[in-house]
């Protein structure tokens, strides 16, 4: 007799967070699959806030997944502090549930994948944080499914 998979597909929302940037993408745990859908304005790591619900309520993500910058050797980095606090306000702010990524490398693999794409090094207009959300997207939906 076969067995109906019962697994509730899950929206994520994952955030590579920056000083001056705040890459989105959005993904899907059963196709686990991920997309960029924004490179958000920051000012000192401080976001728009209206512009993060309006993707909540786009989207209505059941979790929101954070970067978190580790050094090379796995020791937190002066952004990883600052990515925690991100995510504690994301949390405070639309309580939805919320877990943090390794992040180390996905600048670098966004940058790559540009390159190699369009052949450009101008990543100022080609999305490089909203990428680097997709990598790290990825890379947690392969670990945790």
């Amino acid at each position: 007799m076969a067995t109906t998979s019962t697994a509730k597909a899950k929206t994520i929302l994952c955030f590579d967070y920056g000083s001056k940037s705040i890459g989105v993408a959005v993904g899907q745990s059963i196709t686990q699959t991920a997309n960029p859908i924004a490179d958000l304005t920051a000012k000192d790591g401080i976001p728009n806030w209206d512009d993060i619900n309006q993707l909540i309520q786009e989207w209505q993500p059941d979790l929101l997944l954070v970067g978190l910058p580790l050094n090379m050797d796995g020791s937190p980095s002066e952004m990883a502090v600052r990515a925690k606090k991100f995510a504690n306000r994301l949390h405070g702010r639309f309580g939805l549930p919320f877990a943090m990524a390794d992040e180390r490398l996905s600048s670098f693999e966004a940058k790559g994948e540009i390159l190699q794409q369009t052949g450009s090094r101008d990543f100022k207009n080609h999305h490089v944080d909203s990428l680097a959300a997709v990598f790290i997207l990825q890379s947690w939906l392969a670990e945790n499914n």
